[in-house]
């Protein structure tokens, strides 16, 4: 079952909302040969890779077409050797983790207890793989490319070897033994997601716990560099073979340290109000790997504009609800797309707004139209920042982040779980002064401002100062 919310009173991004549903809903929910129903990664991207699965499913799919995001969730494992599954067992093993978090995602989303239960016994299972085959006990930290980055037009040179004329990052022999920021707290996001799944299920979950904790002290530790004011990008896994590491700062890696609260609100602040912003937008990895691109010829995943982690950067900001950095986020991504007469493509340029694939290894690549995560991170912001729905264990509160020009903006005919909720925004800001549900005030600090449990129209006003 899908449901499709709708906007009133925002003009600026009804159209945008409604496209972005379109893609993800019309254009991008196909079949298999078999007929299994699933969400492709888009226009031109056939086939369920694991990260798009899982990064479409937490950012939209999983509230508004949750029976085809966990379809598609189920499609990227396999079987094992053994018989039991696993999340499939790829060269991109970076990747898997992130299908932990976006399953446990889709349990508070849903309340699907049997899903929530196999997701268990799969994350399980694939982290023990990846704890075996990737985790450094020497440093503490997991080895492998950045999360975005899977083409080597994200690294430095070396792990880049001029010699070698491949795109994909693992053919570069010293880039599977590195060490990156947003790979590493992807790991504390798929620990602290499987934790909650065991503990969903009854479970306690210490060891784990204890495990996040340790990964979450080993990447402060290792990654921030007081220096420079912020959080390295990829460090060596040999240092004797890239001796040196450079300025360079990774977006996603940003964002991802802001979300899971690894550092202080007071360096969050510091790091949304600081960090690199190009023309059209935060970039993806930054600065220009100048022996290779530039302004005039960009790399592909080098200071290029990603709509996907430009949205992981706003939700950040509405994590710690910096108001400017969000209506920043939101307003680059609304220009871009308009740019692009409303359809939400792969890759941008950061200085002037166009539909541009960016280089890599001496060519120019696509950026490819229909990009799904393009448009489920629009949906995230609107959804989950403007209008603050966060997703519990107990229930549904409301957390909305909400620049003047959508007072009075409202979301309509969101199902969830039981209910179908629709939300009006009275007043502007960052600072909620009454939330009244079916004409009822709620008690603001509550755990949960909706239950769980809830059916049937759920009329929400929140008003703001």
């Amino acid at each position: 079952m899908s449901s499709r919310p709708s906007l009133s009173n925002a003009p600026a991004i009804a159209r945008l909302h409604a496209n972005a549903l379109h893609n993800l809903l019309d254009l991008n929910s196909v079949e298999t040969a078999d007929g299994v129903p699933f969400i492709r990664a888009g226009g031109g991207y056939e086939e369920p890779w694991t990260r798009d699965a899982a990064i479409n499913s937490w950012n939209a799919a999983s509230l508004v077409s949750p029976d085809i995001a966990r379809s598609t969730l189920e499609l990227v494992c396999e079987t094992d050797t053994d018989g039991e599954h696993i999340v499939a067992q790829d060269n991109q093993w970076w990747d898997q983790v992130v299908w932990i978090t976006a399953a446990w995602r889709h349990l508070l989303r849903t309340g699907d207890v049997a899903f929530g239960r196999e997701a268990r016994h799969i994350g399980r299972r694939t982290l023990a793989h990846l704890h075996t085959e990737r985790f450094d006990a020497g440093t503490g930290l997991y080895r492998g490319p950045a999360l975005m980055q899977d083409g080597i037009s994200g690294y430095p040179t070396p792990p880049n070897d001029p010699a070698i004329t491949s795109s994909f990052v693992l053919d570069y022999p010293i880039a599977a033994t590195l060490f990156s920021l947003s790979t590493n707290l992807s790991y504390v996001l798929g620990l602290e997601a499987l934790a909650n799944l065991d503990e969903a299920d009854g479970v306690p979950a210490p060891a784990l716990r204890e495990r996040a904790s340790a990964l979450r002290k080993a990447i402060d530790a290792a990654f921030w560099s007081e220096e420079d004011g912020t959080y390295r990008y990829v460090l060596p896994g040999d240092p004797t073979e890239w001796p040196e590491v450079g300025p360079h700062i990774e977006l996603a890696g940003l964002a991802l340290v802001i979300e899971t609260g690894l550092c202080s609100p007071e360096r969050a602040v510091h790091l949304l109000e600081t960090t690199h912003r190009e023309p059209f937008g935060h970039v993806n990895v930054w600065p220009h790997y100048t022996d290779r691109y530039s302004p005039e010829h960009p790399g592909r995943h080098n200071a290029i504009l990603w709509p996907m982690v430009m949205g992981m950067w706003g939700s950040s900001a509405a994590e710690v609800r910096h108001l400017g950095a969000f209506d920043q986020v939101l307003t680059d991504l609304q220009r871009l797309v308009d740019g692009s007469d409303g359809d939400f493509f792969e890759v941008y340029n950061a200085r002037d707004g166009s539909v541009d694939g960016g280089w890599q290894i001496s060519e120019v690549w696509s950026s490819l139209p229909n990009q799904t995560w393009s448009a489920t991170a629009f949906l995230k912001l609107v959804h989950e920042g403007l209008f603050g729905l966060r997703f519990g264990t107990g229930g549904l509160r409301f957390e909305p982040l909400v620049p003047a020009r959508f007072d009075g903006a409202g979301l309509h005919n969101v199902a969830y779980r039981g209910a179908t909720v629709s939300v009006t925004l009275q007043g502007h800001g960052d600072q909620i002064a009454s939330i009244r549900i079916n004409g009822r005030d709620v008690d603001l600090d509550a755990a949960a401002h909706l239950p769980a449990s809830a059916t049937g129209p759920q009329d929400v006003i929140v008003t703001l100062r």
